[in-house]
């Protein structure tokens, strides 16, 4: 199935350009121009920038005098305009007019399927489709948007129209998963060490009182163990927890941990068992 983009007396090359890379994201590379108000608009600056690398579909990209020429081989023409016209075609949303553009294909012949073209018709930016051009079209297509501000720059509008399409068509493979990181896990005694560390330094801090530790460490290693963290994660945070105890003048350094302190009222306490 051929698809085109028809763009009718554009008069701001920039649109011509963002009209080139909304195709390109897409998978589209056949641009007509009908009466564009500069006669040089493929070479002009602003068209090259706003078409940031779709230059391809520039240099493919036609123009011609009248919209009988754009119009070639084409077999679908879908008008797109914000206010419905009292004789145009239907009035629909592009997700369900592709859709059933799609039904109808898979029902006729192969060949027949093939053979279609679709065309998607933009007007001017200043005065948009003229009614004789709605006219000639099969569907108008309205893009949902806001009631109060439904206005689309022409390059906005390309895109959706573009992406309900591609979507419609079967759209692109899912992006390649990232690849899995190849750093080694850190095992059971190398996270425990880096809490021991860890809980020195916050004792240094005063962050994390001996005598009232709280539930702060078996958080900390529910954490970590969610985490999945590597070994490089593990030295990383020991290092910061060795910066932390060097601090010049540290006024817990030596302050014993909840863990040491738990140790020696056990040692201490008559009748105690291990």
């Amino acid at each position: 199935m051929q698809t085109r983009f028809i763009l009718i007396q554009t008069s701001h090359a920039g649109n011509v350009g963002a009209a080139a890379r909304a195709m390109k994201t897409m998978g589209f590379d056949d641009l007509v121009l009908v009466a564009p108000r500069w006669a040089n608009v493929l070479r002009r600056e602003e068209t090259i920038q706003r078409a940031s690398g779709a230059l391809d579909v520039l240099e493919k990209c036609r123009i011609v005098e009248t919209l009988d020429e754009a119009l070639e081989g084409m077999t679908h023409l879908c008008a797109t305009a914000m206010t419905p016209r009292d004789f145009g075609p239907p009035t629909t949303t592009p997700r369900e007019h592709f859709a059933q553009i799609v039904e109808d294909m898979r029902a006729r012949p192969k060949d027949a399927a093939e053979q279609t073209g679709v065309a998607f018709l933009f007007g001017s930016e200043r005065f948009g489709m003229r009614n004789e051009d709605v006219y000639r079209c099969h569907a108008c297509l309205s893009i949902p948007s806001n009631p109060q501000f439904g206005s689309l720059n022409i390059g906005a509008a390309l895109q959706v129209i573009a992406y309900d399409w591609r979507l419609a068509l079967g759209g692109f493979s899912d992006a390649p998963p990232l690849p899995l990181p190849t750093a080694k896990l850190a095992d059971a005694a190398q996270v425990s060490g880096m809490l021991t560390h860890l809980e020195q330094a916050l004792v240094a801090l005063e962050f994390l009182d001996p005598a009232a530790p709280k539930k702060l460490m078996p958080r900390l290693n529910a954490l970590f163990n969610r985490a999945h963290v590597t070994q490089e994660e593990i030295h990383i945070l020991r290092g910061i927890a060795k910066s932390i105890l060097q601090l010049p003048g540290a006024p817990s350094a030596n302050k014993p941990t909840p863990v040491a302190l738990a140790s020696a009222d056990g040692a201490q306490a008559p009748g105690s068992s291990v």
